[in-house]
């Protein structure tokens, strides 16, 4: 199918792109992924200094004429493919152009700043902007493509599919699974290697509040494996509700508790404890905020956390210091301290309530 809002210079089949030969299945150092993010920034500059109205060329990925098979494989694109140009000085591809530098400056600051997001996230960064979630889909697949950088290099994040339920005969070696509040956290620790640097583990985010695909990936995982179930999440009262909904549900959703909730789960950290045993400097706390409080008190109320004496204690430092903390406080005191030091002593010395 055509696109419309392109108008387009073909570059004949057997014109070899003049991009990356990446594999799309490999990590691509974050250098990397910058250098060629500034490369494509500076063709445009460059056209601009000499009066040229700038362009982006990018593959042609739904012609089957660039598409070959292999048994091994499946269907791939060949080395030598047909382009489009995304033109700056087209009415019709314009917006298209500006569209695709914004998500790649968005990228390009994921990427520098070692933060991640989903192509929802992106859109729900600007709904007015991006106009829909098509949009945004089918332009970080055409910037992944032109740059031949895989989208997790990208720090575009993927998913729980939708038809959990569907996912059958399950084998790990897992000695316990970690639920990871913040994305961000969760890549950080993929990156340094935790699932496997301590001993084989499953590690899940929600990107803070699950939603029901996680929730219910959570449940079959602890009814297949029955491995111990620990939770990452930032020491303050919203990282203690998300934790209380993988543990005890919901309202919105109690009728279905008993394939959602796994009551069995473990608080590992932060806890409001470790933030005086580590002797985290004040300056880098947050103070509460009056939403904090009523967030803080309305918890503390729930029947579930009288059958917690130890979460109960926990509540209450955090309600006396009214400070919170991210999980990030943690590189305050060196910057690989959570997978090196803090989750590895946690999980060796019994450190959860």
């Amino acid at each position: 199918m055509e696109d419309r809002s392109v108008c387009s210079t073909h570059a004949p089949a057997g014109n070899k792109a003049s991009l990356r030969e990446t594999s799309h299945e490999s990590h691509i150092p974050s250098a990397e992924v910058l250098e060629a993010i500034e490369n494509v920034i500076l063709d445009v500059l460059k056209s601009l200094a000499q009066n040229r109205a700038p362009v982006l060329t990018v593959a042609r990925r739904s012609d089957w004429r660039n598409i070959e098979f292999k048994d091994s494989v499946g269907l791939q694109m060949i080395p030598h493919y047909t382009t489009k140009q995304i033109r700056s000085d087209c009415p019709r591809s314009a917006p298209k152009f500006a569209l695709m530098l914004k998500i790649l400056s968005m990228i390009y600051k994921m990427v520098q700043s070692n933060t991640y997001a989903t192509k929802r996230d992106i859109y729900y960064s600007d709904i007015l902007l991006f106009g829909s979630q098509s949009v945004v889909d089918n332009i970080i697949n055409d910037i992944s493509c032109m740059l031949r950088i895989p989208r997790r290099s990208l720090h575009v994040a993927v998913t729980v599919p939708s038809n959990v339920q569907g996912i059958k005969n399950l084998i790990s070696h897992a000695k316990f699974m970690l639920i990871v509040e913040k994305d961000a956290t969760f890549q950080r620790l993929l990156d340094d290697d935790f699932c496997n640097k301590l001993s084989p583990c499953i590690m899940i985010t929600g990107r803070g509040i699950p939603d029901l695909n996680t929730r219910l990936l959570v449940r079959k995982l602890w009814d297949s494996f029955q491995i111990p179930i620990f939770t990452l999440m930032d020491a303050d009262p919203h990282g203690v509700e998300i934790m209380c909904i993988y543990k005890y549900g919901s309202v919105s959703m109690s009728f279905e508790a008993h394939h959602l909730t796994v009551p069995s789960i473990k608080w590992l950290g932060l806890l409001p404890s470790d933030l005086q045993r580590l002797n985290i400097r004040k300056d880098v706390l947050i103070p509460f905020t009056k939403q904090d409080q009523n967030k803080l008190a309305s918890i503390q109320k729930r029947p579930y956390i009288a059958c917690q004496p130890t979460w109960k204690k926990e509540l209450e430092i955090m309600e006396a210091s009214k400070l919170k903390a991210e999980i990030q406080v943690l590189t305050s005191l060196s910057s690989d301290y959570l997978s090196r030091v803090y989750l590895p002593n946690k999980l060796q010395f019994g450190g959860w309530v």
